[in-house]
């Protein structure tokens, strides 16, 4: 699986004149004035490939030779796979060719080193659509660190199989849509849903506790990201806390992954856990287990639109940025 496989999605430009709803003294929407401006000239490069000596020096002397200034740079060598990644994050501001011809330039390197390459040039927000279902902590902990500046992004819309959260998008200004979802149903609405997304120009999808199972041609749409607690496959089904405060654990977590064709199988991007104890009852095991849920899930979703991730063989390296 190649990250840029996940990642080959239309984007479009973040507008200005994007509608924000008046906000009342309830409102938590956030003012066009304090949204943050995604006009930057700084650009992220990721490649990966076979591991061979004078990858960094090549790129460096091609983003140099073009008038750009690095402003860091990560790298990682994987010695079993013998493989190569990094990851340059650089300021174009002063850069005397144009974008075409040093995206030509970095397609030469990569072709000498057989590489795979993604860049974002950072002119464009990535736009994300929350697919909800009646848990509402995720929800929130994405909306508020969004609304604080910590999530460079646009959280374009909420897609849900239930309307009981409605109220949380609506004080943030942010469309909310209904589908319901039978057995029967499922392939059809999932077309919906996809048309929706691609109308809104959505370049990733977070399932924030969102019950139920997607399609492989869901997956296959966008790069999803999914947030489930930590004991699959120990307790699969429901109520895996009370099956595991039966079972007398000492630990829970929460792991964050791209989902993929096979379920809860995907690369996994951030993983968390806490030490639960014997005086720890049913409801400790659930909050605590919530609050790890929505961290992992922020700190996933924060990584992949910083353009800090690379997919290879089912596994990811994250960059620190």
């Amino acid at each position: 699986v190649s990250i840029f496989s996940l990642l080959a999605v239309p984007t479009k430009a973040f507008s200005s004149n994007s509608k924000f709803p008046p906000p009342d003294d309830m409102s938590l929407a956030v003012p066009p004035s304090e949204a943050k401006d995604p006009s930057k000239n700084n650009a992220i490069l990721r490649v990966h490939g076979p591991d061979a000596n004078g990858i960094v020096a090549a790129f460096s002397q091609l983003l140099y030779g073009h008038g750009n200034g690095i402003v860091d740079s990560e790298q990682h060598t994987d010695h079993t796979a013998k493989l190569f990644f990094q990851r340059i994050h650089f300021d174009y501001s002063k850069m005397h060719t144009d974008k075409i011809s040093l995206e030509h330039g970095i397609k030469e390197v990569c072709e000498r080193f057989e590489m795979k390459w993604d860049l974002n040039w950072g002119d464009q927000r990535k736009k994300v659509c929350v697919m909800v279902s009646k848990y509402d902590h995720c929800l929130w902990e994405l909306l508020l660190r969004h609304r604080a500046g910590e999530l460079d992004c646009e959280i374009a819309l909420v897609i849900s199989n239930h309307p009981d959260l409605q109220n949380i998008a609506d004080s943030f200004g942010i469309p909310f849509h209904v589908f319901k979802v039978t057995k029967d149903t499922k392939k059809d609405v999932e077309a919906q849903e996809l048309t929706l997304m691609k109308e809104h120009g959505i370049d990733l999808v977070v399932l924030a506790r969102y019950m139920q199972i997607i399609t492989d041609d869901f997956c296959a749409a966008y790069p999803v990201i999914n947030i489930h607690h930590s004991f699959l496959p120990a307790f699969i089904g429901g109520k895996p806390y009370h099956r595991a405060h039966e079972r007398g654990v000492k630990l829970i977590g929460a792991t964050a992954h791209y989902a993929t064709a096979d379920l809860d199988e995907g690369p996994i991007i951030e993983q968390d856990i806490t030490r639960i104890s014997h005086r720890d009852e049913v409801n400790d095991l659930i909050r605590k287990g919530r609050l790890l849920e929505k961290s992992v899930l922020v700190t996933a979703v924060k990584a992949h639109i910083e353009d800090r991730i690379i997919v290879y063989n089912n596994k990811c390296v994250i960059f620190d940025g």
